[in-house]
């Protein structure tokens, strides 16, 4: 990673890759199952986004690693020519998977789509990973959940680092994609200090490509993450990149680029375009609503996404309230273009120094709520 400029604990800077250059701060759209769900790969990339994020538990089980693997990889498969990051299934695993049973060995488990056993291992992470083509591939841990005694949490979080050598030896085998991609480990500790350190050394001395902060955002709340961050946050290596995992709403993102997080991803910019709700610089707007109704004007005059260019609010919140897909398609390409606008606006503020100014601003406007009805 090349930091280009700082301001505070803030950075910005590049990560580069086979499949081309990470701008960061950078946020990540989820594509779980080879796709970003109600958008064209083409379409995402025109909201700005540098590299996207695959799972490794929806694609084992459907359609197969393997599958994926004959038919030229994950890029080739979803047509997403730039970086892919894969996460290591073991999130999924533990939230979404029927009957299943943690060992040494790995977690087993029953598949939620139709029963069938399978057993995901750090061993079986990589492979998987190696069979998409993923050039930021994750390390395989157990999420610890929250809330959590912190003899199980520092149970989980050992655990963790074991697989997470598993996990780097399994990686490194001598094969090119070894060779042309990246390997992140995945730190621990839920909300405990001396765990999280713990964690962080543990994980030096595996010497990985990158670092990821994990069991956050599982409801914990803000003030504690941003606690957690805090004094993680000075342990990890300033010379790699840091991500953390699943975060979040935009107030979260802006908190943590404050406090030196490189990375972001989650679904909630997709899974609220399919649900009616539009981020904006003025807050989260609720387009079903029937203010809308006869509402001429854009959902953000600021924004330059089609849906902001060529469609009414009044439009917008007819097709959501008439379940027409477009609907979903046109706010989930506003919602997506609103997060890289403001990883845009994160990296100026900082390449300029000028990081503060732009977080009371980003603040301010929020607080106004939305335009008036008409």
């Amino acid at each position: 990673m090349e930091i280009t400029q700082t301001d505070g604990k803030a950075r910005t800077g590049v990560i580069g890759t086979v499949r081309g250059e990470i701008r960061t701060p950078a946020f990540m759209p989820v594509g779980t199952s080879a796709t970003v769900k109600a958008m064209k790969p083409e379409t995402v990339r025109e909201t700005g986004a540098d590299i996207l994020l695959g799972n490794t538990y929806h694609l084992m089980l459907r359609p197969t690693a393997e599958r994926i693997a004959n038919l030229g990889g994950l890029h080739k498969f979803m047509n997403w020519p730039l970086p892919i990051l894969t996460d290591s299934g073991g999130f999924q695993v533990m939230s979404l998977a029927k009957l299943r049973k943690i060992t040494e060995e790995g977690v087993s488990f029953q598949s939620h789509i139709d029963g069938s056993k399978h057993m995901l291992s750090p061993e079986r992470s990589m492979e998987i990973q190696r069979l998409l083509g993923a050039n930021i591939v994750m390390a395989f841990d157990e999420c610890t959940p929250y809330p959590a005694t912190r003899k199980e949490t520092e149970k989980s979080m050992l655990l963790s680092v074991r697989w997470a050598k598993r996990s780097y030896d399994a990686f490194h085998n001598g094969s090119d994609h070894a060779r042309d991609n990246a390997l992140f480990g995945i730190v621990q500790g839920g909300v405990f200090e001396g765990l999280r350190r713990q964690s962080v050394a543990a994980l030096k001395e595996i010497d990985f490509d990158g670092y990821a902060v994990g069991g956050l955002a599982v409801g914990e709340g803000q003030d504690v993450m941003f606690e957690v961050l805090d004094y993680t946050m000075p342990q990890m290596p300033k010379a790699k990149p840091r991500y953390l995992m699943g975060v979040g709403k935009p107030d979260d993102i802006v908190g943590a680029v404050q406090r030196g997080i490189d990375m972001f991803d989650c679904v909630m910019p997709s899974r609220s375009g399919r649900t009616g709700q539009a981020f904006t610089r003025r807050g989260t707007v609720n387009m079903k609503n029937s203010r809308h109704i006869d509402d001429p004007r854009p959902i953000d005059a600021h924004c330059g996404c089609s849906a902001c260019k060529d469609y009414s609010r009044a439009y917008i919140s007819h097709l959501i309230r008439s379940g027409e897909i477009l609907g979903p398609m046109l706010l989930t390409e506003h919602n997506l273009t609103y997060y890289q606008d403001l990883m845009a606006g994160l990296r100026g503020a900082i390449s300029a120094k000028s990081l503060d100014d732009f977080v009371d601003e980003f603040h301010k406007t929020r607080a106004r709520g939305d335009v008036d009805a008409l």
